[in-house]
C-alpha cells in the first residue's frame, strides 16, 4: 500500500503513527509526502518527499496526478482543509492513475467546509448543535444569549475566532472576521472523534478523545474516552454525509449532552492517539482498498490513553534541498 500524504507540513507524529500502524499489521509500502516548502518537518520522515505548487495553483491537480502515477500511489490522504475541495473537483484525473482519493464528494465537501451548512446538516439530522446566526440576522440574537462566539464560516486552525461579550463587540467583529458565523457559546469540554470509513461510506472505527489543552487550534493534550451518545451520532453523521476514508467530528458537551459544531473531512491531527489506543488504521484502510473481506464491526480502542505533545527539531543541510528539488516527480 503506497500512501500519499498531501501537505504533510508539521505532521511528523501523524506520519510516524501511520508507519507504526503499517508495521504492526505487516502492511508493506512507501509513504510519499508533499509540501510547498522544503523545510516542512514531516518531509524528513516520509519515504519519498516531493515539492508541489500551492493547492490553489492551476497546475496543482496535474502535479498530484503525476506524483501518483510515478510512485504507484494506492490512496491519497490530504492533511489540510483547503486542498479537499480541489482534490474532490479533480477526482477523475487523479483516480485515473489508479489512486483512491480518501475525500468526500463535492456536496459533502461543502457541508464540511462551510460551518453554516454544517449547522443546518446537524439540525436536519436531529442532532443538538449550537444556535447559529449570520451577521444579517445579528439583531435577532437575544440579549440573554451573550456572550456568543464568532468565527469564519470557512476557517480552520482556530484563526479569527473570538468570544464576544456584547452587541458593541459583535458589531466590530462582524466587520473584522472574514465571512463570519455567530454561534451560541458552549464552554465544553470539547470532544473530537476520529471516524474512519471504507470507500463505500461504512464506518470501521470511531475513536473519541477529549481535549485537555489546545495550542493554535490543535490539541496538545488529549485522552481517549467512551461516550455512546457521541459514537452513535458520529455513525449517523458519517453515513449521511457520506464519508469516504477519514473524517473528524467535533462537539462540545453541554450538561452532558454533545452539541455538534464541525466536521473536518480529513485525517485529524489526533490520529497518533487512535493508533496508540489500539486502532490499526493502516490495516483498515488497506482492507478498504483490497478485495479482502473487511471487518463487519467497529474496531475496539482502549480508553484512558493520554497524549501529551512536545516540540521536536530537525537539522537539515542544503543537500536535502537540492535533493528534493531534483527528486520532484522523478524518483
Amino acid at each position: 500500500m503506497n500512501v500519499l500524504f498531501s501537505s504533510v507540513g508539521r505532521r511528523v507524529e501523524l506520519v510516524r503513527a501511520f508507519r507504526q500502524s503499517m508495521d504492526s499489521s505487516r502492511t508493506k509500502g512507501k509513504l510519499v509526502g508533499t509540501d510547498i516548502h522544503w523545510l516542512a518537518p514531516a518531509l524528513q520522515v516520509v519515504d519519498v518527499p516531493c515539492l508541489v505548487p500551492r493547492c490553489d495553483a492551476p497546475e496543482f491537480p496535474a502535479v498530484i496526478a503525476e506524483i501518483c502515477a510515478a510512485h504507484k500511489i494506492d490512496v491519497i490522504l490530504p492533511l489540510i482543509d483547503p486542498e479537499i475541495p480541489i482534490l474532490s473537483q479533480h477526482r477523475p484525473e487523479i483516480t485515473a492513475t489508479g489512486a483512491r482519493l480518501a475525500v468526500v464528494t463535492e456536496q459533502a465537501v461543502e457541508i464540511a467546509a462551510d460551518k453554516w451548512q454544517a449547522y443546518h446538516f446537524f439540525t436536519e439530522l436531529g442532532l443538538p448543535t449550537p444556535k447559529s446566526w449570520l451577521p444579517a440576522d445579528a439583531a435577532e440574537i437575544p440579549d440573554a444569549a451573550f456572550p456568543v462566539f464568532i468565527k469564519p464560516r470557512r476557517g480552520s486552525a482556530a484563526a479569527n475566532t473570538f468570544r464576544v461579550l456584547d452587541r458593541k463587540q459583535l458589531s466590530f467583529f462582524c466587520e473584522y472576521v472574514p465571512d463570519p458565523i455567530i454561534q451560541e457559546l458552549l464552554e465544553g469540554p470539547e470532544i473530537t472523534t476520529d471516524v474512519l470509513c471504507d470507500f463505500a461510506g461504512e464506518p470501521k472505527a470511531v475513536v473519541s478523545r477529549q481535549r485537555i489543552a489546545v495550542r493554535g487550534g490543535e490539541a496538545i493534550q488529549s485522552v481517549t474516552i467512551p461516550n455512546d451518545s457521541v459514537r452513535d451520532a458520529c455513525l449517523t453523521i458519517a453515513r449521511q454525509l457520506p464519508a469516504r476514508g477519514p473524517i473528524t467530528v467535533q462537539c462540545m458537551l453541554q450538561n452532558g449532552v454533545p452539541h455538534f459544531i464541525e466536521i473536518n473531512a480529513r485525517l485529524g491531527g489526533g490520529l497518533p492517539l487512535a493508533v496508540a489506543a489500539g486502532v490499526d488504521v493502516a490495516r483498515l484502510i488497506n482492507e478498504s482498498l483490497s478485495s479482502a473481506n473487511p471487518a463487519k464491526h467497529l474496531a475496539d480502542y482502549e480508553t484512558g490513553v493520554y497524549m501529551t505533545r512536545c516540540d521536536e527539531s530537525f537539522f537539515i543541510k542544503d543537500s536535502f534541498r537540492d535533493q528534493i528539488q531534483s527528486h520532484h516527480l522523478r524518483s
